[in-house]
């Protein structure tokens, strides 16, 4: 078992939290995060646990420690010893939750409205939701040409509204802004053989949709963290064994994705090996137009996806 050591701050003993915000970090700092959330949160109703998962920097743990001892609202500071992992961090973090409601987010993501978290809570009183996913979007995103093949694809297929992504509910729930309550996701966790990035959260929205409906609201976060094409492509590449174990669990639903379909043509050509390292280059040539760049990285994931089809 994984060594964690916690840090509850000053509030965090005596408080009956409605709400738990989840916030695993590696390498982003969720500092500005923790400040809006405590500028937003009401009085005791809603509590921020902030994982350190098994970072290297201690100069940025020490800064995410002292900014959850100082928030007014309960907070704990929780860091791994060694470095957990997209799924099983998250389920770690749960584990140590109060409240009846979590609601996880990115370390990057930044709400988008001062009422936020009021919206959330007003939803859990009103409706009670197994699930729910508020969406995100890039308005408060940097407009750096470096992230700007990032910023057209996110555009494009992720920053979409609710009544878009009540067609697929399942295909649209990402952990950037996830609201579960605490005893479905106990009973349906993160799957933790999903290793490195991606799918880990779109495979859990499928196996709960199976038993809970999914609810989508426009209640959206901006995803700070846009990435340069490289680090984009290296996702992609990380991601395929991740791909092929969704593929293989979810066949009839997988197979209804674009991704899956284009990488079911691109298989059937020859040589695929050979020209899969030209769309690549493509997707990162700065001097292209970017909607050929899009073109060429959707390729070329579907190109590393084909091997899974």
């Amino acid at each position: 078992m994984t060594r964690l050591v916690l840090r509850p701050n000053a509030a965090w003993p005596t408080a009956r939290p409605a709400l738990s915000v989840l916030i695993p970090f590696l390498g982003d700092d969720p500092s500005r995060l923790i400040a809006a959330l405590d500028g937003m949160s009401p009085l005791g109703l809603v509590e921020i646990l902030v994982l350190d998962d098994g970072g290297s920097d201690r100069a940025l743990s020490r800064r995410v420690r002292d900014a959850t001892a100082a928030v007014h609202a309960p907070a704990m500071f929780i860091r791994s010893a060694t470095n957990l992992g997209r799924a099983k961090g998250r389920n770690r973090l749960a584990r140590h939750a109060r409240a009846d409601y979590l609601l996880f987010l990115d370390a990057d993501m930044a709400p988008d409205c001062p009422a936020f978290l009021a919206t959330y809570l007003e939803l859990m009183s009103t409706a009670g939701p197994a699930v729910a996913f508020g969406g995100f979007s890039l308005r408060q995103a940097p407009t750096d040409a470096a992230f700007a093949l990032h910023r057209t694809m996110a555009l494009a297929s992720d920053c979409t509204p609710a009544e878009s992504r009540r067609r697929q509910p399942a295909k649209h729930v990402f952990t950037s802004n996830l609201l579960v309550r605490r005893a479905v996701f106990m009973a349906e966790p993160f799957d933790e053989s999903f290793h490195g990035w991606g799918w880990e959260d779109v495979e859990w929205a499928m196996r709960v949709a199976a038993r809970h409906p999914i609810v989508h609201i426009d209640n959206t976060a901006t995803h700070l963290g846009l990435e340069p094409a490289p680090v984009i492509a290296a996702k992609y590449e990380q991601s395929a064994p991740n791909f092929a174990r969704i593929a293989a669990r979810h066949r009839s639903v997988v197979a209804r994705y674009p991704s899956y379909r284009a990488a079911k043509v691109l298989k059937r050509l020859p040589f695929l090996h050979a020209w899969r390292p030209w769309l690549k280059r493509v997707a990162l040539a700065e001097g292209a137009p970017l909607g050929s760049r899009a073109l060429a990285m959707r390729l070329y994931r579907a190109a590393l996806y084909a091997e899974a089809v």
